[in-house]
């Protein structure tokens, strides 16, 4: 059986960026590597990971499109479900994130809004669909 176990997100600072996860919507640090360049949190049952853009680089010797804040975000996002949508960007912002759509109501009824953490990397954030 094939199981979805992980999202890693190549990022500037590792430490920094659990830090953001953790404040922002109060995940818990699962693991970091000794040298600070891999980490993950507990989000649920896929698990969020960060790794270096060093490590990265190491792995794929091509490299890879760089994430920033600077360009449009890629056409992938991570995405969070929440009773409270319009609370929870709110306490993204509060602890660096930048909004990038406001919340609206999808026509089947879900709420659904964006932001994007420093790293630029997109984030929905919205009620579970029912």
């Amino acid at each position: 059986m094939i199981k979805f176990a992980y999202t890693i997100l190549y990022v500037e600072d590792v430490n920094k960026s659990i830090q953001f996860y953790e404040q922002a919507f109060g995940f818990s640090k699962k693991f970091i590597s000794p040298d600070n360049s891999y980490g993950e949190i507990i989000s649920g049952t896929t698990t969020l990971s960060f790794a270096s853009k060093e490590l990265a680089l190491s792995n794929l010797k091509d490299g890879f499109i760089q994430s920033s804040l600077n360009t449009k975000p890629f056409g992938i996002e991570i995405g969070f479900t929440t009773d409270d949508v319009l609370g929870t960007i709110k306490k993204a912002i509060e602890n660096g994130a930048k909004l990038y759509a406001e919340p609206k109501e999808k026509p089947w009824g879900q709420i659904v809004g964006y932001v994007r953490d420093f790293d630029g990397f997109l984030i929905e954030i919205c009620t579970p669909v029912i």
